[in-house]
C-alpha cells in the first residue's frame, strides 16, 4: 500500500498554534460511519452526541517535562535532549538534537552548570544513553529544568508559554511517562466529565506512555514496511472487566484518541475480550485492520502520512476520512495537538 495514499494539503494557517481558550470550545466534527455524511458541533456538546450506556475509555498518561535545552562543555553550542525512557535513576534514553554533536564521552550542561549530563553510548539514530553526574536523579532534574515536549510543528516549541504546563495535559492525567500528549484527551474538563457520566456514560482508564515515534510521519514508501516503535501500556483487570461487561451486554466502547484504541486493540484476544496488559505494545494499525473492541473513536485531526491518520483510516475508510479532512480544511478547522477534534462512530 502506497504511503502516498495518505497525504492531504494543508494550509499552514491551519495548525493550532495555541490552545483554545476554554478546553471544551473546541470544535468537534460528528462523523457517521454508516451514513458516509459528517456534521459540524462543538465538542461541549459531546454528552448530547454519545448514548447512555456509551463506556468512554480514556488514557491517563501524564506528560513529562522531557525536553532540556543545555550546551556542549566546553565550546558551549546548544543542544538539546528529549529524555524518552529511564534505564535507571541516573541512566536513560534520550534524543539528542544535533545527534553529531553528541558523541560518546561529550557532556551537556544545563542551567548555571550545575546539571552536567554524560552521553555514554549510541543507542541508534539520533538517540544516546546519557548519565548524570553529581547527585540527585534525572526526574529530579527534569522537574526543575525541563520543559513540556511541544512537537516542533507548534513554532514556540524551544520555549513553551506558560499556558503550555497546564494545557499540554490532560485533566485527568496521573501516571508518569508520556514525552508527547494523548492529545483527544485535552478538549475535557473535569466539569464536562461531571454531565457524561450524569448522561450514563461510564468513564474508564488505562495507561499507554506515548513516544516520539508515534507522531511521526512514515517514510517507508510502502505502508507495510513502517514498524511503530514499542510503547508501555498498562490494563488493569478491573478496567479490562468493565470493558467486557459492557460489551457484553450490547453498550459501546468509545476510544478516546489513538493511543487509547492501540491500547485496547493490543490488549484484545481473537473473540474481542480486553485482556488485563502491562508491558510494551508495537501494534501498528492501518486499512486492513479487523477492529476488536472499539465501536467509536475519538480524535484530532492527524498529519499527514502519519500512523495516527492511517489508523483512522482503517476504522472509518480513507476516502471518506481523507473527504471528512478536506471539508474541515475549507472549514476552518484547526488542526493537530492543540486543534479541534472528530467523533467517528
Amino acid at each position: 500500500m502506497d504511503v502516498a495514499l495518505f497525504d492531504y494539503p494543508l494550509p499552514p494557517e491551519r495548525i493550532a498554534q495555541y490552545p483554545a481558550e476554554q478546553r471544551d470550545a473546541a470544535r468537534l466534527l460528528v462523523c457517521d460511519r454508516a451514513a458516509g455524511r459528517w456534521e459540524d458541533r462543538a465538542f461541549a456538546e459531546l454528552p448530547d452526541l454519545l448514548r447512555p450506556g456509551d463506556v468512554l475509555v480514556v488514557n491517563d498518561s501524564r506528560v513529562i517535562p522531557a525536553r532540556l535545552l543545555g550546551r556542549l562543555e566546553p565550546e558551549g553550542r546548544p543542544v538539546e535532549l528529549l529524555f524518552l525512557k529511564a534505564l535507571d535513576p541516573l541512566r536513560w534514553e534520550a534524543l539528542a538534537r544535533p545527534a553529531k554533536r553528541c558523541r560518546p564521552g561529550a557532556v551537556v550542561v544545563f542551567g548555571d552548570g550545575e546539571v552536567r549530563v554524560r552521553v555514554a553510548a549510541v543507542a541508534g539514530e539520533g538517540r544516546r544513553i546519557v548519565e548524570l553526574q553529581g547527585g540527585g536523579s534525572v526526574r529530579e532534574v527534569l522537574e526543575r529544568y525541563g520543559v513540556p515536549p511541544l512537537p516542533p510543528y507548534i513554532t514556540r516549541h524551544q520555549k513553551p508559554g506558560q499556558e503550555d504546563w497546564e494545557r499540554y495535559q490532560t485533566v485527568y492525567a496521573a501516571r508518569d511517562g508520556s514525552v508527547a500528549a494523548p492529545t483527544a484527551g485535552l478538549h475535557f474538563t473535569p466539569a464536562l466529565l461531571d454531565r457524561l457520566r450524569a448522561r450514563g456514560i461510564a468513564v474508564e482508564t488505562l495507561t499507554l506512555h506515548v513516544g516520539p515515534g508515534t507522531f511521526r510521519p512514515i517514510r517507508s514508501p510502502r505502508v507495510e514496511a513502517h514498524r511503530m516503535e514499542a510503547e508501555e501500556v498498562e490494563i488493569s483487570a478491573a478496567a479490562a472487566d468493565a470493558i467486557n461487561g459492557a460489551k457484553g451486554k450490547g453498550r459501546r466502547i468509545v476510544a478516546v484518541g489513538t493511543t487509547t484504541c492501540r491500547a485496547l486493540e493490543s490488549a484484545a484476544d481473537e473473540q474481542g475480550r480486553v485482556r488485563p496488559m502491562s508491558g510494551p505494545t508495537g501494534l501498528f494499525i492501518y486499512p486492513g485492520h479487523r477492529f476488536k473492541v472499539i465501536d467509536a473513536l475519538l480524535t484530532n485531526f492527524h498529519l499527514p502520512r502519519s500512523s495516527l491518520l492511517l489508523l483512522v483510516c482503517a476504522f472509518a475508510g480513507r476516502e471518506f476520512v481523507l473527504d471528512a479532512y478536506r471539508h474541515a480544511v475549507e472549514a476552518g478547522y484547526r488542526f493537530y495537538s492543540y486543534g479541534d477534534a472528530m467523533l467517528i462512530q
